[in-house]
């Protein structure tokens, strides 16, 4: 399974919102790297939830329940959503902050390129981010 950290803006959907709805449609995402990222996303891969804007934080796991398809509500192929489910919130959200200065975190592209909306994670990113939220991935 491939792991992904997908970014949403918290005051229009939070990962207490995901909680709430029991699961969502991922949309949204425009950019075209952050849709090459999206498109490789199938069923059952793992994703960290990260809240950008003022809150700059992972704040936990859901998992892809159906993979890649064509967004319903534009007319351009290139445009693609997925669903996500929650699997549970980290017991304290994992801050930007902490995240840069974590050695084991250094290669994430979320350090690199903090802008990009979703971006694979590896295994041992997940571990560590899930340790710093008080879970284990």
């Amino acid at each position: 399974m491939v792991t992904f950290l997908f970014k949403t803006e918290p005051t229009t959907f939070a990962f207490a919102d995901l909680v709430r709805d029991g699961g969502c449609t991922w949309d949204g995402v425009s950019n075209a790297l952050a849709l090459i990222h999206l498109r490789t996303a199938k069923t059952g891969d793992t994703v960290v939830i990260y809240h950008s804007g003022k809150d700059k934080a992972a704040f936990g796991i859901a998992r892809v329940t159906r993979g890649a398809y064509p967004d319903p509500k534009l007319d351009d192929p290139k445009r693609v959503v997925l669903d996500v489910a929650p699997v549970r919130a980290f017991a304290r959200p994992v801050p930007l902050a902490l995240i840069k200065a974590d050695a084991a975190l250094q290669t994430m592209e979320l350090v690199r390129n903090s802008r990009l909306s979703v971006m694979p994670i590896t295994a041992a990113h997940l571990a560590r981010l899930a340790k710093l939220g008080g879970r284990t991935a």
